[in-house]
């Protein structure tokens, strides 16, 4: 995935920052803790009908909490599914406290949801991002125990079908993503399925 800065200037406001993901643009933190917008050529994303679950992660699913399976939950803690991924990410990180805060007020609207991995009361995985239309927007996902954020995608995955989602953006492909059948397209066809999401009614809660 190649990176490009669109701006200079960020605001986020949950209006401004709505408008960007319709947009196809997303906002990061560099490393001087300057936040921008970015797009992605080519983009990542989940063909939801074409979602893969590896073979051995499908007796872990099976497993109830009692057995050593995860309690998982939705919008629970969304901030500290947040600030999870932060911790995760020190030293290189794209997530910082004005974003955190961004996110927490789009969080507080509806827009913005975490699914999260549970142990005994601990929170040990999980995975945030946007909802917009149809669309959802993935931005990050963490694990302090082994398959908890993989448990989580999938249990984000079944919901976002269960609702009539249409587009899963991961914006990157990485080797853990392609697992699950995690595809590049090509920009230009990002937009007109994002354009094509967007536009449904769907709801994520």
């Amino acid at each position: 995935m190649n990176l490009e800065s669109m701006s200079d200037q960020v605001s986020l406001d949950p209006r401004t920052l709505l408008s960007a993901y319709a947009q196809g643009l997303f906002p990061m933190a560099n490393r001087e803790g300057k936040i921008q917008w970015y797009t992605a050529e080519p983009r990542g994303v989940i063909p939801l009908d074409r979602f893969h679950i590896p073979g051995t992660l499908r007796h872990m699913l099976r497993k109830s909490p009692a057995e050593g399976g995860f309690d998982i939950r939705i919008n629970h803690d969304f901030e500290a599914t947040m600030r999870a991924c932060q911790e995760l990410r020190m030293g290189g990180t794209w997530i910082n406290e004005p974003l955190i805060a961004a996110y927490v007020r789009l969080h507080e609207m509806g827009r913005a949801h975490s699914v999260e991995a549970w142990t005994n009361g601990q929170l040990v995985g999980g995975l945030y991002g946007v909802s917009l239309g149809g669309a959802f927007f993935g931005e990050s996902m963490f694990h302090r125990v082994r398959d908890a954020s993989k448990v989580a995608l999938v249990h984000l995955v079944d919901r976002l079908r269960q609702r009539g989602f249409e587009l899963l953006d991961t914006q990157a492909t990485t080797p853990h993503l392609r697992r699950f059948g995690c595809v590049d397209i090509p920009a230009k066809k990002y937009l007109e399925l994002l354009k094509s999401a967007i536009e449904k009614d769907c709801k994520f809660d």
